[in-house]
């Protein structure tokens, strides 16, 4: 199995690259074979020394996920082996905290192994699948069972009702009256990033960012010729070359001067269906893959230099800096136990004091794009999010800065929206973007 050490090469190889800006290939991105050792390996660290943290933080003894094939509660599917690709027929799965000082039993109802979860099913002594749960729980008589069902995160609510009344109906009433929510630990698992988890995604939001910005440049952009959904296309086709995944199709989209202005470019860009990027637009991106069971979520953005131009106009660089302190001041209200409400109203409340008429709509990012943990504000719903946003922050969890600035271009006679995302970490130490953050506008072409 590849080790540790595998980490730290990729962490090198990254940080090498990025001091070799003339290069055109992209760092290493591993075949099939090493993803699955290295999705496992990162899956046994996460059960061995991260689930008995939470568990023991929530209070819950003994936690059972249930899905019957390709319908699969979100959280189990972060929990099969990488060689597994759905659960089959009922898969169940159950962990058992039996206190301080010892491992975490993690049990599958099944006949076989599911990956490190040892099987508990005796077809011979149990019949029926659900009398082996039954007997899985009473040997181990658990103060607190939980199950997968939410009102506030979908990602949480993975319990099916077919399946909650056939547990409910099985088990004595005696452990039923047990049962609570596993909200709040469902969240935990799936917002908390291992160390192991962190030192590829550096790896994993560099490969991202170099993908963007490759877009975002005359190797795939000719003004007058290329359309916004000729990138939008390019990017699809480069992730799948790549050999990664996304978990949402990318956007490209123009800014540009009050066409009343400068009308002969409404002219020449209206084509049907299409919109030609042209010199002078302000392009903005929005994209994002999946890799290693990872995702990342970027919102960039790219002046298109006229005939004779050297430089994007001043007044748009004032505009992109005015981006930079919204997330500034954003992150600067990070704290643990704050809610994701009071991170966001404290924001506005300074975006306001210093002029900058900013939206916010910050989410967490791992094992899923839009995933679980604290929302910082919603683009249509700047006052705070009920029950999401009133979850608290925790250190080592995960972030996609996502927000705007509207700001006035006098020239162009109307007012432009930066919009901005990069993804950060939050920890003891504070919080940072995991690959740095978009500091000006890209020109195309690069100068």
């Amino acid at each position: 199995m590849i080790r540790f050490q595998f980490f730290l090469f990729l962490t090198l190889f990254t940080m090498l690259w990025s001091v070799c800006p003339a290069q055109t290939a992209y760092p290493l991105i591993l075949d099939e074979r090493d993803r699955a050792h290295i999705t496992n390996e990162i899956l046994e660290d996460r059960f061995n020394n991260l689930l008995p943290q939470l568990m023991r933080r929530e209070g819950i003894d003994l936690w059972i996920l249930i899905s019957r094939e390709y319908n699969e509660d979100p959280v189990m599917k972060t929990m099969l082996p990488a060689e597994w690709l759905s659960a089959r027929r009922r898969t169940v799965m159950v962990f058992y905290d039996g206190g301080p000082g010892t491992e975490i039993e993690k049990l599958a109802i099944a006949r076989y192994d599911v990956g490190l979860l040892k099987a508990q099913w005796d077809v011979n002594v149990y019949p029926d699948q659900w009398e082996a749960l039954v007997e899985v729980i009473k040997k181990r008589n658990p103060k607190k069972i939980a199950i997968n069902t939410s009102e506030t995160y979908a990602l949480a609510d993975g319990l099916t009702h077919t399946e909650y009344k056939r547990m409910m109906n099985t088990i004595p009433e005696t452990w039923r009256s047990r049962i609570v929510s596993g909200e709040k630990l469902a969240v935990a698992w799936l917002e908390t990033r291992s160390e192991k988890e962190m030192v590829l995604y550096e790896h994993i939001a560099h490969i991202s960012h170099l993908i963007v910005q490759e877009g975002l440049s005359e190797k795939v952009i000719q003004p007058g010729v290329t359309t916004t959904e000729d990138v939008v296309w390019w990017y699809r086709q480069r992730v799948r070359e790549l050999g990664l995944d996304t978990w949402f199709h990318p956007t490209v989209d123009i800014q540009r001067a009050d066409p009343d202005n400068f009308d002969h470019l409404r002219t020449f860009s209206k084509r049907p269906d299409r919109q030609i990027i042209l010199p002078g637009d302000l392009l903005h991106v929005d994209f994002g893959i999946t890799y290693l069971r990872l995702n990342t979520d970027m919102q960039q953005h790219a002046y298109v230099l006229r005939p004779g131009e050297k430089a994007v106009p001043a007044s748009l660089e004032a505009a992109f800096r005015q981006g930079n302190r919204l997330q500034d001041i954003l992150v600067s209200k990070f704290a643990p136990g704050k809610s994701g409400n009071q991170v966001l109203l404290e924001a506005l409340v300074q975006a306001q004091a210093e002029n900058i008429a900013g939206t916010i709509y910050t989410h967490p990012i791992g094992f899923h794009g839009h995933a679980a943990g604290p929302t910082i504000g919603l683009w249509d719903n700047q006052k705070g999010v009920p029950g999401q946003g009133d979850y608290p922050l925790f250190y080592n969890t995960a972030y996609s800065i996502e927000l705007n600035a509207a700001v006035l271009i006098p020239e162009w006679n109307k007012t432009v929206r930066i919009m901005l995302e990069e993804d950060g970490y939050f920890n003891e130490a504070g919080f940072r973007f995991i690959d740095g953050r978009q500091e000006a506008i890209y020109t195309i072409p690069r100068q």
